[in-house]
């Protein structure tokens, strides 16, 4: 029943064998979770693909560069950019791979591609900056002045604001979506400039 093997770190692992029902027995209960699972798994790979895409026509951008383009200052800037976007960008696409992408990050991100590719800039920007910065409420000004505790003092409070820039890794591929939003929208020469973002 189970089987024992060795991996390349020459670890022990536990594999176990899985049976598939015999005549149909329930395959009415299969249906359903395949049906959800082929739409999760278009989300990721419509993600990965794109970011894939994005990256390959920055890169080829790049390469079009004169050698005294290459070498100045601001073709440093450029191409260290480029490396360290597709550095960042590498978890999410390994996320998309495993297809392990939480669900509100994977529809806001599906959302994002879908705009930029209907050419849809500001919209895309709109869906970035709601997954970048939320709709939390953010405290301006001095929080607590008087001796009684106001009434949505419990909602500004910084331990009960969940966000996703707080994690150092989706911090870095957002910001690379962000960059790669910016090369998809300066390949577009098709797109009303009241569309596109500055």
């Amino acid at each position: 029943d189970d089987d024992l093997r060795l991996t390349g770190g020459h670890e022990l692992t536990e594999t176990t064998a899985t049976t598939k029902p015999v005549d149909g027995a329930d395959a009415s209960d299969d249906e359903a979770p395949a049906v959800e699972d082929a739409v999760d798994d278009d989300d990721h790979a419509t993600i990965r693909r794109w970011v894939r895409a994005r990256l390959k026509e920055w890169e080829a951008t790049l390469e079009k560069r004169t050698d005294a383009a290459k070498r100045g200052p601001q073709g440093r800037v450029e191409t260290r950019t480029y490396k360290q976007t597709k550095d960042y960008v590498r978890p999410l696409v390994k996320l998309c791979k495993r297809r392990s992408l939480d669900l509100s990050m994977r529809t806001s991100l599906t959302e994002i591609v879908g705009h930029c590719d209907a050419g849809e800039f500001v919209k895309a920007n709109n869906a970035y900056i709601l997954i970048a910065i939320g709709n939390a409420a953010w405290p301006i000004g001095v929080t607590s002045v008087g001796i009684h505790t106001r009434v949505g003092r419990e909602r500004v409070e910084q331990k009960n604001v969940a966000h996703v820039m707080n994690d150092e890794c989706a911090r870095k591929y957002l910001t690379s979506m962000k960059r790669l939003m910016k090369v998809a929208q300066d390949s577009r020469d098709d797109v009303a400039p009241s569309k596109k973002v500055l």
